[in-house]
């Protein structure tokens, strides 16, 4: 099978296309015939082994999964001897952790479901990670709950606009700060207010939110405190420097210790339950991915060089 791998850690230009053996079914695992994967922040981390606290997991010296890629969505070729939701022919996408960027990849029985049949392939593998990530830091870990008065920070990139819908769908008053470019697209997938942050700083404009999610992970803990309500919640979700990462880390425990607001960060946990839960916002209509280009599997170099300028509209989809 044709797929993009990489021996060392380095820039989009380490990353060739090759031919590999073909991925063999585990007993609980299910092969999959990739039709779409979906390129997330994760991806060019791993591949640049940076920061380099990443490489604990990914490996120290050079990449232990030499695929990326961790959303998948295509058809099941084959299915391990254990596995009872799935066979073959059947249309799934879901969370791959790695080698989502192949022709064929062996995926978890439990981080699959499957595919809502309105959605396209491309739709719904741009949704695991990003979707998920979202869903878990606005309901779990921000306890989102209708009426409240919700900021999202980085509305317009892969997690920002699944965050504003599905901020939405829990009937809350959705914020969603953006750059001017992207603007009508954050109110167009449902954001009641936007701010233009080139033009207008959120954390001085005299508002507070019950909820704010931080997509981007630019703003201090003291920035964030004085516009969170006095039991307000700040989820950050991504993170622009390792400082800033840190300062929440340190900073926002003491915040959450100390007084009635809470500064905390998260990270996704990819599961079946929370799958199906964005497959029923899928088709009740209350979710729609926002896909802003589409690149081959021999164009993946190019499209995280894309990613990476921290531009993009929503998700950046890989067909294969």
């Amino acid at each position: 099978m044709k797929a993009v791998v990489y021996h060392q850690y380095g820039s989009p230009d380490v990353l060739e296309s090759t031919d590999i053996d073909t991925p063999t079914v585990r007993d609980d695992g299910v092969v999959v015939k990739v039709h779409a994967a979906s390129v997330n922040p994760l991806d060019w981390h791993n591949l640049r082994g940076d920061p380099f606290i990443a490489r604990l997991s990914a490996g120290f010296l050079k990449p232990k999964n030499k695929i990326l890629g961790a959303d998948i969505a295509g058809r099941v070729e084959a299915v391990g001897s254990n596995v009872k939701q799935f066979q073959p022919g059947d249309e799934v996408f879901g969370g791959s952790g790695v080698g989502g960027f192949a022709e064929y990849v062996c995926v978890a029985e439990n981080n699959l479901v499957l595919k809502p049949s309105d959605s396209s392939f491309e739709e719904a593998a741009s949704v695991p990670v990003a979707a998920l990530t979202a869903l878990q830091g606005l309901r779990d870990n921000g306890q989102i709950q209708p009426g409240r008065k919700v900021l999202i920070n980085g509305a317009a990139g892969g997690v920002g606009t699944f965050a504003v819908q599905i901020a939405k769908s829990f009937e809350t008053e959705v914020t969603g700060v953006t750059s001017t470019r992207n603007l009508a697209m954050v109110r167009k997938i449902g954001a009641d207010h936007v701010i233009d942050y080139t033009k207008e700083d959120f954390t001085r404009n005299g508002q507070q939110y019950d909820l704010i999610a931080d997509a981007v992970g630019n703003r201090s803990v003291s920035d964030v405190k004085r516009v969170l309500s006095p039991s307000g919640i700040c989820v950050v979700i991504g993170f622009s420097s390792l400082a800033l990462m840190f300062q929440v880390l340190l900073l926002g425990s003491w915040t959450s210790l100390t007084s009635s607001k809470k500064v905390g960060l998260m990270l996704a946990n990819i599961n079946q339950t929370d799958l199906n839960t964005m497959k029923a916002l899928l088709e009740s209509g209350k979710v729609t991915p926002v896909i802003d280009r589409q690149y081959t599997l021999n164009e993946v170099a190019e499209a995280l060089r894309y990613l990476e300028k921290g531009r993009a509209q929503g998700k950046v989809v890989i067909t294969v």
